[in-house]
């Protein structure tokens, strides 16, 4: 059985106090000397008696383990690391609030600066993301990830309604890539407005269902009702210059319907080939 030894001073551990570091035991008084790591903060080893704090390769008494700002203890809360200083959460808060996010420079005390939720510029350093010019504390867009000028943010961004040409500052209608103002968006027979209803187009020309049934839309020759195109009836039968919903596109004897069938026309009534063989 080998000897229980410290592996420095050769000592017998036996019935002593060790420390085990890299699978090697040591006595408490070798350890110290010769093993215990460097305290980062006032560079004097540390104990075998002592409470160890460890960050990236770095070690500290726990008692050495503050913030740099405040010397608040640390060894038992959260902490950040800032330009390579260890700062408490309330430290880190301060420290980010006074440098520029344009610069990445400090924001010294009685410097204009401009704050927009959380985060802070330099007044020279809140510039447009498009051209450049300072904004300092005009007023300002912000859009993704950008800031803004009034004059910028109209040439990129706004909208305008096609209709009255002006610009849509909320909401709207959105009609073949064309923007509108939801009041804009209208019947031009009833001036209704069309943002939350169905519609149809004739030239260029948008009409709400009823003026379209009532005043534009074909009426079929069958039962006389308008061809609207919604609904039952969407599709649509055209003979010369007749049209008929597909359903009353019918043989006038038998009634069979002949949507896609062959049928005679005779004194503009549809029969089926079987029924106008019978005709006189």
């Amino acid at each position: 059985m080998s000897e229980f030894k410290c592996h420095h001073c050769r000592e017998s551990l036996q019935g002593k106090k060790y420390v085990q570091k890299d699978n090697f035991n040591y006595c408490v008084e070798c350890f110290d000397a010769h093993c215990a790591n460097i305290c980062a903060e006032c560079n004097k080893p540390i104990g075998a008696d002592s409470k160890e704090v460890s960050y990236k390769e770095q070690f500290w008494h726990n008692t050495c383990f503050k913030c740099f700002k405040c010397l608040q203890p640390l060894a038992t809360e959260t902490f950040v690391v800032w330009d390579n200083m260890i700062l408490c959460n309330n430290c880190v808060s301060q420290q980010a609030l006074s440098k520029c996010k344009g610069c990445l420079k400090d924001i010294k005390q009685g410097e204009q600066s401009v704050e927009y939720k959380g985060t802070i510029w330099h007044k020279d350093c809140f510039v447009c993301s498009n051209c450049k010019e300072v904004i300092g504390t005009k007023t300002f867009f912000p859009k993704d990830e950008g800031f803004y000028c009034v004059a910028c943010y109209d040439i990129l961004f706004t909208k305008y309604c096609v209709k009255c040409n002006k610009p849509i500052t909320s909401g709207g209608v959105s009609y073949q890539d064309q923007p509108w103002h939801s009041e804009c968006f209208v019947c031009v027979n009833c001036s209704k407005e069309l943002s939350e209803q169905r519609f149809t187009v004739l030239d260029d020309k948008i009409f709400c269902v009823d003026c379209y049934k009532n005043f534009i839309a074909k009426k079929c020759a069958g039962c006389k009702n308008p061809i609207t195109g919604f609904g039952k009836g969407s599709n649509v039968v055209t003979h010369e210059t007749n049209s008929w919903h597909d359903y009353c596109f019918n043989c006038k004897v038998c009634s069979v319907n002949l949507a896609n069938k062959h049928f005679v026309f005779h004194q503009e009534q549809i029969y089926c080939p079987e029924c106008a063989k019978k005709l006189a």
